[in-house]
């Protein structure tokens, strides 16, 4: 118990046989319950958690693997019929350090927001010992994660140490997220929709013997995917069917005269290619339209910028 919520920690688990006992031995007393979920792994991860549990912890086996994702919305439901009301997601590889369990739990117990999640880059030295080209995947990805969810005042969407509270968690479309590694980008796509104040919390990165699954090579392209098509999703929910806001009109309208201006642009590049033939008002008419369009579209993204901050 924390501030008076009944806390549940979430523990997916694949291949983890060798972290997953000294992670159930990690949890504080505050959490009480511990939802490890096995997701059908191959090794002896399922017993391992079994031979560790206390009479707070709980094990799942998944009977196929479902991935990440798969295994959290299965660990959030059964803290949700434990009746917690916060349910926290920890890696069965010990990563995510118990001890900043409380800066997670603060904002929500204090009614200020209904889901945290940890970002362990916070400060000049939250990069060092990263290969260069996983901080320029991180820091795009993030980019992209916020354009494509809203929530523009969060980083590192890959970190799973988070916490929701119970009355974002029961609205949450469970059958709807991504169930592998984009499921985290999903998440907040889907939160976002629903208008779920987030917010941000600088927690060191516990690095130790685990192994990372995810290579930002192979499953980048469909993260990328999955935001483009989340982002127009998030659009035509948010701000078309529920308030038809400004930012919909700005948006289709700068889309509009953006692609109207490159199709004149294309044809006056056409056109003056050799001896030009292509006049000043066909100049005046790409342009015009495509300025106009950018205009529309930055202004489109401040006003989603404003609301998240305005909830966040």
């Amino acid at each position: 118990m924390y501030e008076g919520l009944r806390v549940a920690v979430v523990v997916p688990a694949y291949k983890e046989e060798a972290l997953i006992a000294a992670t159930i031995r990690s949890m504080p007393p505050l959490v009480d319950h511990v939802v490890v979920v096995d997701d059908c792994s191959p090794d002896a991860t399922a017993e391992r958690a079994r031979a560790a549990a206390d009479d707070r912890t709980e094990v799942l086996s998944l009977p196929q693997n479902l991935g990440v994702g798969g295994a959290v919305l299965a660990g959030h439901r059964r803290a949700l019929e434990l009746g917690a009301d916060v349910s926290v997601v920890m890696a069965g590889d010990g990563q995510m350090d118990p001890e900043h369990l409380p800066h997670l739990l603060d904002p929500i117990a204090s009614g200020q927001v209904q889901f945290t999640k940890a970002n362990r880059f916070y400060g000049r030295g939250s990069f060092a010992g990263m290969p260069r080209t996983r901080v320029l995947g991180n820091i795009a990805l993030s980019f992209l994660t916020k354009a494509a969810s809203g929530y523009w005042n969060l980083f590192d969407p890959q970190n799973g140490y988070t916490a929701i509270h119970r009355d974002a968690l029961e609205r949450v479309p469970f059958d709807l997220i991504a169930p592998r590694y984009d499921f985290e980008n999903d998440l907040l796509i889907q939160l976002n929709i629903l208008r779920v104040p987030a917010r941000d919390v600088p927690v060191p990165a516990k690095y130790g013997d685990e192994v990372s699954g995810m290579n930002l090579a192979t499953v980048g392209p469909r993260i990328a995917g999955r935001l483009f098509r989340g982002f127009w999703t998030r659009i035509w929910w948010k701000y078309v069917l529920q308030s038809f806001s400004p930012v919909a009109l700005l948006l289709f309208a700068g889309l509009a005269l953006s692609g109207f201006g490159l199709l004149v642009g294309l044809w006056v590049l056409w056109h003056t290619l050799g001896p030009p033939i292509a006049s000043a008002g066909s100049v005046i008419l790409c342009v015009g339209p495509l300025l106009s369009g950018i205009h529309m579209l930055l202004f489109a993204m401040l006003l989603d910028i404003q609301d998240s901050t305005n909830r966040g």
